[in-house]
């Protein structure tokens, strides 16, 4: 199957042109998955043919969900059909490098859900897969907030040095669930068995353990396969202002936190404080909890004449020690309904650049790793831009 796969590295993704109808699969039919796909659904001119899962189970339903579809339980199988145009991923994380290689080498256009790339080695990967083919292989990472209005108010309240010197972004990120119902636990099925699951598929290249069901379905758990809330979180504020201030990967990152509240064998913590130092001499700090849901939510871009405040809401306000006579400005643009997805299809067929293209992809990824990999060495880590590794 490897060597089949191989065969069609050299095969140019299908030009499309604006009335054809873009043939979609997905790798990973889960509760992301399934929304994605739905979403691609939604979206005019398009058409979903193939469902790659290696649950069983799973494969049933989208049975049920896409009549018709073709369904896989090795992705290999599915990218070695010719007809379908893109895929999208929405798998465990540390399995994201080798579904989105795979793709690109079989000549697709890729929906990468987020965070991009696991390691640092598996975001170098994705490199060497990507740049033979940018500009020809549409490639979208799913941080959605890249594909909002806000972006465009954003960038207005930007210009005219409304913000002066930006010297810190202050970020929150807290949610909480009722007594007993920890966040993020979900239910082990009686279908979830070692005859139903392909293991060694869900492992990949992480430790090989014994089949665990929990494991399995509670995946962000672990560090095995999660980068935790950092991951699935963090890289999303951290995505938006990477891509409106242009900031590189960050000199040094600090993560402290811990498991404070639940004790229920994940090893991923609940509370958390990261610290990025960005080379561009400002320091972009992020908090987040599991137990208290008060704070919610929220970015504040603090310069020395200006402050941008995003949450459901995007504002300006000025510092009138610096700006006495400037007004205050609230955002008006709006987000289509599917504006990410849409983007998505729009950039497949004009081959012009996603809202969350690769590259910044790739630096919020390594932002995001620096920032674990602190906590669980317990110390700051750098990032040497010569070597392009953690030390």
């Amino acid at each position: 199957m490897a060597g089949s796969l191989s065969s069609l590295a050299a095969v140019p993704a299908k030009v499309l042109g604006a009335n054809d109808r873009i043939r979609l699969g997905v790798i990973g039919y889960g509760d992301r998955g399934s929304a994605i796909a739905r979403e691609a659904m939604s979206c005019p001119g398009t058409e979903f043919v193939a469902v790659t899962d290696i649950y069983s189970e799973r494969l049933e339903k989208a049975k049920a969900d896409v009549p018709g579809a073709k369904t896989y339980m090795d992705h290999r199988q599915m990218l070695e059909d010719k007809s379908i145009d893109a895929v999208l991923i929405a798998t465990p994380q540390h399995l994201h490098c080798q579904h989105f290689v795979d793709s690109i080498h079989a000549g697709k256009h890729v929906y990468q859900e987020k965070t991009m790339a696991f390691t640092v080695d598996h975001a170098k990967r994705m490199r060497a897969a990507w740049l033979p083919v940018k500009g020809k292989q549409a490639v979208q990472v799913g941080h959605q907030s890249c594909s909002f209005g806000q972006v465009a108010d954003a960038y207005t309240f930007l210009q005219d040095g409304k913000l002066g010197r930006i010297t810190a972004i202050d970020a929150t990120m807290y949610r909480n669930t009722p007594h007993g119902k920890p966040q993020w636990s979900r239910p082990v099925y009686p279908g979830m068995t070692a005859e139903n699951i392909l293991w060694q598929k869900f492992l990949g290249d992480a430790p090989n353990l014994p089949f665990d069901a929990n494991r399995y379905r509670n995946w962000r758990f672990f560090w095995d396969y999660s980068g935790g809330n950092v991951y699935e979180n963090m890289s999303h504020q951290v995505s938006f202002w990477y891509k409106v201030l242009g900031l590189q990967i960050p000199r040094a990152v600090t993560m402290t936190g811990g498991l404070y509240l639940w004790h229920d064998g994940r090893e991923v913590p609940d509370t958390m404080n990261v610290s990025m130092e960005q080379p561009e001499d400002l320091l972009f700090s992020w908090i987040s909890g599991f137990g208290n849901a008060n704070l919610g939510m929220a970015e504040n871009v603090l310069g020395s004449d200006g402050t941008i405040f995003k949450s459901a809401q995007i504002r300006y306000t000025p510092e009138k020690v610096n700006r006495p006579q400037a007004e205050a400005l609230v955002g008006s643009s709006v987000t289509p309904p599917r504006a990410h997805m849409q983007n998505f299809l729009d950039s497949i067929r004009s081959g012009k650049e996603a809202n969350c293209p690769f590259e910044l992809g790739f630096r919020v990824s390594i932002a995001c790793r620096m920032a674990v990999d602190s906590y669980r060495q317990k110390r700051t880590v750098r990032w040497d831009p010569q070597t392009e590794e953690i030390v």
